[in-house]
């Protein structure tokens, strides 16, 4: 009897050994399909192959919203992925709320996140109520402008050094041949290079207290001043812009057929993968260009609830990659954007990353971005109402203020 038992408590000990040390695939749902993104969301995954054992299954699908939405239902429908891309905000709520999400505290805890992540607004989008629901990974900001050295040389003008001056050389670069402002077709596209118009004709101040308090009043005195503005830079834009994404937008002034492309900090990627060099071929404005602000977006990746002990084992040694600060350096250099831990050895930054990590040294000069405060709803009906004024000249600007108060007055 006894020879029994020790055989039963051997094979047992086996079998929990095994399934301690047992491999597991991560599916990682992202929208990562450029080249630039694509080049840095492969180091993710060597890096997390390259721990052994688990395996980083690649799940890529085109468009953030597309990606989300795939997430969502996946989750929702009992077979969710081992970690998806969201941006920071208020995008996967409800998942946090429906208790969801693997509780990442006791990692965060051990690690110190909250003692090396960096600004502390960064955090608030992962730690909720005392806990951590997701890792942030880097930090994205839409207040950047993207011209071409030689375009603006072809035009015989200098770079601009302000919005106003840009618009006054744009003739300037048309009868050169070139496409003064280069801008895609997708909504999120255009509201993203209104706001970053808003913020430089509004200042950091006055934006929150629109965005984040709903100050119907201010708005409403405000906003006519920004869509007339917005409304100028159409006129240099190209026929071309209906059907395009932001990639290949970017790939105009890559290419110095545009002059400039107001993007977020995430078209460093392509120009580094087309071998330019910034501040010869490239130059990366700070906006606004006479106080540089840098918005505090960026992208998170959460980790869905799984049956499976080992998958949850990888899930946990994928976070802890994600913030390593040797991951941290090698990810943000081939994204375009900075890292979210200022110990890295950034050696390798150009200096465009450079330049905004000087810029967030100072609080004053981070905008909390608006997804912070805004519903996927709110953030929905302001992307559509800016591409409705993009593409229709009959709109006034009058009624495309009333419209934008409306919303704000009306948001979730």
């Amino acid at each position: 009897m006894k020879s029994v038992v020790s055989v039963v408590a051997l094979v047992a000990a086996a079998l929990l050994g095994s399934t301690s040390v047992r491999a597991a695939d991560v599916e990682v749902i992202h929208w990562w399909t450029s080249g630039g993104e694509q080049a840095a969301v492969s180091v993710f995954a060597r890096e997390f192959d390259a721990l052994g054992g688990d395996k980083w299954v690649d799940t890529a699908i085109a468009g953030g919203e597309n990606a989300r939405s795939a997430t969502l239902q996946r989750i929702l429908g009992g077979d969710p992925p081992g970690a998806a891309q969201f941006n920071p905000g208020r995008q996967y709520e409800e998942l946090i709320a429906g208790n969801m999400l693997l509780d990442l505290t006791d990692l965060a805890t051990k690690e110190n996140w909250a003692g090396f992540i960096r600004p502390a607004s960064i955090s608030e989008a992962c730690l909720v109520d005392g806990h951590w629901w997701c890792v942030p990974v880097n930090i994205h900001s839409w207040n950047w402008a993207w011209a071409s050295v030689p375009a603006f040389e072809k035009a015989g003008v200098e770079l601009p050094t302000s919005f106003d001056d840009f618009l006054s050389k744009a003739p300037k670069l048309q009868e050169a041949g070139i496409i003064p402002f280069a801008i895609g077709g997708e909504s999120w596209q255009i509201n993203g290079a209104f706001g970053v118009i808003q913020t430089s004709l509004l200042g950091l101040e006055k934006r929150e207290k629109i965005l984040k308090d709903k100050d119907l009043e201010l708005a409403k005195a405000e906003m006519p001043a920004v869509f007339e503005k917005f409304r100028q830079f159409k006129q240099f834009s190209d026929a071309g812009s209906a059907n395009r994404n932001w990639n290949d937008t970017t790939n105009l002034v890559v290419t110095d057929q545009a002059g400039l492309q107001v993007m977020g900090d995430w078209a460093r990627g392509e120009f580094g993968v087309a071998g330019e060099k910034a501040g010869v071929d490239y130059a990366c404005l700070a906006l606004p260009i006479d106080h540089p602000t840098v918005s505090t977006g960026g992208d998170i990746f959460l980790f869905p609830k799984q049956s499976d002990p080992a998958v949850e084992a990888a899930q946990l040694k994928m976070a802890s990659m994600m913030v390593n600060p040797q991951v941290q350096a090698l990810f943000n250099n081939a994204k375009g954007s900075m890292p979210i831990r200022d110990d890295v050895d950034m050696s390798l930054a150009d200096d465009c990353m450079k330049r905004g990590l000087e810029i967030i040294k100072d609080p004053a000069n981070i905008a909390v971005d608006a997804g912070r405060w805004q519903s996927n709803d709110t953030t929905g009906q302001f992307n559509d109402l800016v591409a409705q004024f993009w593409a229709d000249d009959a709109m006034t600007v009058e009624a495309a203020a009333e419209q934008y108060v409306t919303i704000l007055q009306n948001a979730d």
